[in-house]
């Protein structure tokens, strides 16, 4: 290597070698050379690699770009929610029985949880008062029968013969009386008789006279029979009876208490001895038949209810089906709601009583403008708001990579309906939202949707 150098070369080299002694000249040479060659090959790998540097850069950035599921946005107006409300069951019937009139409970047949079919007896209170009531009208009306019976036959023949006689003894003693004053009239008239002998018979005959004409009307009564108003009005005293005895009856057929209708005893109020008064409740009956629900509805609602049509309603976490009976007209003042009446179709009686909780829910249609977003898009944003991920272009898309950057975006939460939430914010329709692994990603980065690789 010496013998290559120039001339000036040659004078600086030996220089070096007087100045610096021989050990240090081996390390030193050694510095040099390393330092060369390491100059060397930076310059060889610049200059021969160069081309090939923008290839491998980029097959390296391809190589890191994270794929990643999305799903672009598309802006709704409306969303769509099921709201439920509340009501309770009732009993179709349900009644607190009692008796009309005051009395001593003398028998009671039913305790709490009977059965019992329509008709059947329940309790009783004393009617003995009313029985010899009964009787005493009974006795009355046949005395009353027998009069009217008597009217309607009329006289007997033996009453009849009697005033015949009568009338023909009358008629004798008139026509002997007459001869007398006949008699008596030629003497008077001869003077051998006084004036007052005289008017004596003469008064007899007239006497006689009257009495005939009265036994006569008599006989004449007694031969046309009982008059029509006799026993018209005899009539209405047999009925006026009948009137009473029934209403004897009816207050002692209501001192039974009988089923209304087929349920069961819920509530026994009294026992035996017990005096009540009218209208005391005694046992309470609910009817054990197919239950109805009623439930408020808001009166925005009532217009998606026809009666009739068919409904699921949850009692206890169990749904049935029902059939909408009513809607009944008045509103409630407290909830501003319209009460709705359900029937029951398939639940058997015992499975739902009377007092549960039921619910029904229904759709309603909200108008807001938003976007439907899987919840696993979401990811925590500051001071308690969310945020998503969005793809947007960059420079590197235009290379073989096609890469988006990430970007970060607040969005508020409108409602929440499964594995999904509709939300609006800081996002546009046509946005390519980041839907799973948002653990993994960082605002900034590089990635690319799973349909592009």
């Amino acid at each position: 290597m010496e013998e290559e150098l120039t001339g000036k070369q040659q004078v600086t080299l030996n220089t070096f070698k007087k100045v610096i002694p021989r050990s240090q000249q081996v390390r030193l040479w050694g510095l040099v050379s390393g330092t060369t060659i390491i100059i060397v090959s930076i310059f060889t790998t610049g200059v021969w690699r160069l081309p090939n540097q923008k290839t491998e850069l980029q097959t390296a950035a391809a190589t890191n770009i994270l794929p990643v599921k999305t799903e672009k946005l598309t802006a709704v107006k409306s969303y769509s929610v099921l709201q439920a409300y509340t009501g309770e069951v009732a009993a179709v019937r349900s009644s607190e029985l009692g008796f009309e009139r005051a009395g001593r409970v003398i028998w009671l047949k039913v305790d709490r949880g009977s059965r019992v079919t329509i008709g059947t007896p329940i309790a009783k209170i004393d009617t003995s008062n009313l029985v010899a009531q009964r009787q005493q009208l009974l006795g009355k009306k046949a005395q009353a029968i027998a009069i009217l019976d008597e009217l309607k036959a009329g006289p007997r023949l033996e009453r009849v013969a009697v005033a015949l006689a009568q009338v023909q003894d009358l008629e004798q003693q008139l026509k002997l009386e007459e001869i007398k004053r006949e008699r008596r009239k030629n003497l008077y008239t001869e003077g051998a008789i006084s004036r007052e002998q005289y008017d004596e018979v003469a008064f007899n005959a007239n006497a006689l006279s009257r009495r005939l004409a009265a036994a006569r009307s008599n006989l004449q009564e007694l031969r046309a029979g009982t008059r029509k108003e006799q026993i018209a009005a005899q009539k209405a005293v047999v009925k006026q009876l009948d009137a009473q005895i029934s209403d004897v009856e009816i207050t002692i057929a209501k001192s039974t208490i009988k089923a209304p209708f087929s349920g069961i005893i819920s509530k026994r109020q009294v026992d035996e001895g017990t005096v009540v008064n009218p209208g005391q409740s005694v046992v309470r009956l609910v009817e054990n038949t197919q239950p109805e629900v009623e439930i408020g509805i808001p009166l925005q609602l009532i217009d998606k209810i026809t009666p009739g049509s068919r409904k699921q309603v949850t009692i206890e976490g169990k749904s049935y089906a029902a059939i909408v009976a009513s809607i009944l007209p008045e509103v409630n003042p407290t909830t501003r709601t319209r009460s709705v009446i359900l029937n029951l179709e398939t639940s058997p009686p015992q499975s739902v009583a009377p007092g549960q909780i039921a619910r029904l829910q229904l759709s309603q249609k909200l108008p807001t403008n938003g976007y439907w977003l899987p919840i696993n898009a979401l990811v925590r944003g500051q001071r308690g708001l969310w945020s998503s991920y969005v793809l947007t272009e960059t420079e590197e898309q235009k290379s073989p990579a096609k890469a988006y950057l990430v970007e970060k975006r607040d969005v508020e939460i409108l409602h929440t309906e499964g594995d999904r939430v509709l939300v609006r914010g800081a996002i546009k329709s046509g946005d390519r939202v980041i839907t799973e692994g948002t653990q993994r990603i960082v605002t900034g980065q590089l990635v690319r949707p799973v349909a592009d690789f």
